[in-house]
């Protein structure tokens, strides 16, 4: 299939199920990070004996491709690293509603209002500065400030990602179109554009800039292995439910043309049960586990002590946010 990769899980099964069965092979659209999916999807393969077919891409290289295939899609299951993409799949009638069950496993914060998919994982925006050029009090109180002047050359951001344009969404679910395009154009004057968020992360660390838009599982996996891209930068969690307080959540959902609709709900299940939780917690992708009341990775910082902006996950739209930046220039 065009533009994505295939990566058949070939886990041996136990439990209670069998590859054998009349069950088949679930095919997964996976935009999440493959070494944290290909742990979670050998759990559930293990647990339920479901064979699952992983086929990798970005968000909304993924979410576009399941638009146009409309009913004929081989997708049984949709992931994504942000919301956004979920909900352009959502606005297009693409997902089943989610299984109750399922639902009351996630807090209601990371379940949309059309409860047609769920969050299994979560990041937090963070600024990630150079600690020997800043001091904290030299910090912004604000995502928003960084439009500001001074921050001219300071600053970098992955304009191009699906991470950075979740962050641009909540700026637009918060503050409004019109703010968000004027902060947009203060940020083509002032940030240098990186084309992901470990290469802003480096260039701070590297003193090419004082700071960075990231999410916060770059700095911690960074931090965890050898701390060479990090090792001169800390990080601030803006907070008081600022927008650059915003913690994006990984999307789940069933496909509503899927030709196995009761395993792919045993799937989306799985991912934010006790069981799936734990191996994202235990998992060196440093991503918060949200689901089930298992506890993130004592490693971060605890997500209790965020205090993100109240946001709707399925009102982020991705759209026009993509407009948004193209007037600014940034895209």
């Amino acid at each position: 299939m065009a533009g994505i990769a295939a990566l058949t899980m070939l886990t041996a099964a136990c439990g209670t199920g069998s590859p054998e069965s009349d069950a088949g092979t679930l095919t997964l659209y996976n935009a999440q990070h493959d070494d944290l999916v290909e742990a979670m999807v050998a759990g559930f393969t293990k647990e339920t004996g479901i064979q699952v077919d992983i086929r990798s891409g970005k968000d909304f290289e993924l979410a576009n491709q399941l638009v146009q295939e409309g009913d004929a899609s081989p997708a049984d299951v949709f992931l994504t690293e942000n919301s956004p993409a979920m909900v352009l799949v959502d606005s297009k009638q693409g997902f089943a509603e989610v299984d109750a069950e399922t639902l009351a496993q996630v807090p209601g914060q990371y379940v949309p209002s059309s409860r047609n998919w769920v969050g299994f994982a979560a990041r937090s925006t963070v600024l990630v500065y150079n600690s020997t050029a800043l001091t904290p009090d030299r910090l912004p109180e604000s995502i928003m400030d960084l439009a500001r002047p001074e921050w001219q050359g300071k600053i970098g951001i992955a304009a191009g990602g699906a991470d950075f344009q979740a962050i641009v969404s909540a700026v637009v679910a918060v503050k409004g179109e019109e703010a968000a395009a004027e902060w947009l154009k203060g940020l083509k004057t002032n940030a240098k554009i990186y084309p992901r968020n470990g290469a802003v992360m480096k260039a701070v660390n590297d003193g090419e800039i004082e700071a960075g838009i990231i999410y916060h599982y770059y700095w911690y996996k960074d931090r965890a292995e050898s701390g060479a891209n990090s090792a001169n930068t800390e990080l601030k969690f803006f907070g008081g439910k600022d927008p650059g307080a915003f913690v994006s959540v990984s999307g789940a959902g069933v496909l509503k043309s899927s030709k196995r609709p009761e395993q792919a709900q045993q799937l989306v299940k799985y991912l934010t049960s006790k069981n799936g939780q734990q191996i994202l917690s235990d998992s060196t992708a440093l991503e918060y586990s949200i689901a089930s009341d298992v506890p993130a990775n004592p490693a971060l910082k605890p997500l209790d002590e965020l205090d993100p902006p109240a946001i709707d996950v399925a009102a982020l739209n991705g759209p026009k946010v993509v407009e948004l930046m193209q007037q600014a220039g940034l895209l």
